[in-house]
């Protein structure tokens, strides 16, 4: 009897799901997701909806900022972190198919005042994030260009390693400068914004103006103002989406340059993000960014012809979860509305006490079950250890990465933590315990590159020595 009526409410739900799918319009059930999502408290922003040449759904949810007295509107723009980035890659791939430079180039070829190892440097080095510059943590284009200027040495032979590093960036942007004759923001105004008609882009607004959604954090207060390095797009959604619908069908470049743009070194992002070929074909091209509590993830399904653009002012990393109900939606099938990110919140008590961060993160994880998103552990402790890296938190960054060594892991999991631990190790300088553990991280996964990459540079070293 038990099991019969067990049955019958399955059924039922089962039933309810198919007949509210075929009632109800896909704005409205768009609109329930994302009202859920702002309710929860995972999603303050802008959202935009586009099937088969269509805009089905366009609606801004939630505030304009932390005093929660202003609604937020479709006119207000956002910071969109690492998708920033696509600009510079685009403005290198517009230069040079105008003949001004070659991606083969050295670096040193137009920046001469940089040190001798700027000659074993390429454009496409750059690009995608393999020249070998290390992480720093400047806040100024002052502070990274008298950072690259002291440097000795690379971290490593360009080509052999993906480092996430805003040099690449920086770097990319004053090329664009000495080749073009034109400062970078006017570069990008004259050739991206002016053609492409996106008339609510400003570069490099001020984060506290009017017009910007004001970011904040989870107990709503506003981001303060603070120094940053320059080149940055501040856009509406709608013209987010206009720029990527541009790329992704090379008006601005040609296909053979989005093809150069998105090639990836190993687990990498390449200067697109995720952007996928297929029999010569763009099929799929999805790119993250946060930075100041802003959010953004652009996700263009060209098989089946759909966009969906997500800008946040409130970061809760919950944007790709998000995308994916919306796209379920679409399909007609079941979705579930995120939990909270562990995440954020455990960075931030880590941040302030170790100790105490470790003990929340055992609270949430055996008490908190309802509350917070557990899917995904490994992703959890692997972040908030990339997290206390980029503040030199390097010995606490190796606790957190080995903390995730005691999950039950996938060996791809596994080793991408071993990967990290190595990093940390190698930018601490213990380079025997470096390789100890990309050798692990090697066992567990023979496809891991940037381990295995590793390994071949402390190998050239000993021949060396």
């Amino acid at each position: 009897m038990k099991n019969k009526f067990l049955t019958l409410i399955l059924f039922s739900n089962l039933l309810t799901h198919i007949l509210f799918a075929q009632t109800t319009p896909l704005p409205r059930r768009i609109d329930s997701l994302m009202q859920a999502a702002h309710r929860i408290g995972v999603f303050n922003g802008n959202v935009m909806v586009v099937n088969k040449g269509q805009t089905i759904y366009k609606a801004a949810v939630g505030f304009a900022d932390g005093s929660r007295q202003y609604p937020l509107t479709m006119q207000k723009r956002f910071d969109i972190g690492s998708i920033a980035k696509e600009f510079n890659g685009i403005s290198i791939m517009l230069l040079a198919e105008k003949g001004k430079l070659s991606v083969t180039d050295p670096i040193r070829k137009y920046l001469p005042e940089l040190p001798a190892w700027a000659d074993s440097i390429r454009i496409s080095h750059l690009l995608s994030y393999t020249s070998g510059l290390p992480a720093g943590a400047m806040n100024s284009n002052r502070d990274v260009r008298n950072e690259l200027l002291s440097l000795k040495n690379l971290a490593n032979a360009p080509g052999k390693a993906y480092i996430y590093s805003y040099s690449n960036v920086y770097l990319q942007q004053r090329i664009v400068e000495q080749v073009s004759g034109l400062k970078y923001q006017v570069f990008v105004e004259k050739n991206i914004l002016k053609p492409l008609q996106m008339k609510h882009t400003v570069m490099d607004l001020p984060l506290n103006d009017t017009t910007m959604a004001i970011a904040f954090n989870n107990k709503f207060i506003n981001e303060k103002p603070r120094e940053t390095t320059s080149g940055w797009p501040r856009l509406t959604t709608e013209d987010l989406y206009r720029f990527i619908a541009a790329v992704d069908s090379y008006k601005l470049v040609r296909k053979t340059a989005i093809q150069q743009l998105s090639e990836h070194f190993g687990e990498g992002e390449s200067s697109l993000g995720e952007a996928r070929f297929e029999n010569g074909e763009l099929v799929w091209h999805q790119h993250h960014g946060s930075n100041f509590n802003y959010e953004a993830l652009i996700t263009h399904d060209l098989k089946n012809d759909r966009f969906v653009i997500l800008t946040t002012s409130n970061q809760n990393f919950k944007v790709r979860q998000l995308t994916t109900a919306i796209l379920s939606i679409l399909d007609d099938k079941p979705y579930i509305v995120p939990k909270r990110s562990l995440y954020l919140e455990l960075r931030e008590e880590m941040l302030t006490d170790f100790d105490a961060g470790v003990a929340f993160y055992r609270t949430a994880t055996e008490t908190k079950k309802d509350v917070y998103d557990l899917s995904f552990p490994i992703g959890d402790l692997v972040n908030t250890g990339k997290f206390l890296m980029r503040r030199n938190r390097i010995d606490d960054a190796i606790r957190v990465f080995t903390l995730g060594l005691l999950l039950d892991l996938q060996d791809k999991d596994y080793a991408i933590a071993c990967q990290f631990i190595a990093e940390a190790y190698k930018q601490q300088g213990k380079n025997d315990m470096a390789v100890l553990y990309a050798q692990r991280a090697v066992r567990k996964d023979p496809d891991n590159k940037i381990a295995r990459s590793m390994l071949d540079q402390a190998a050239a070293r000993g021949k060396n020595q």
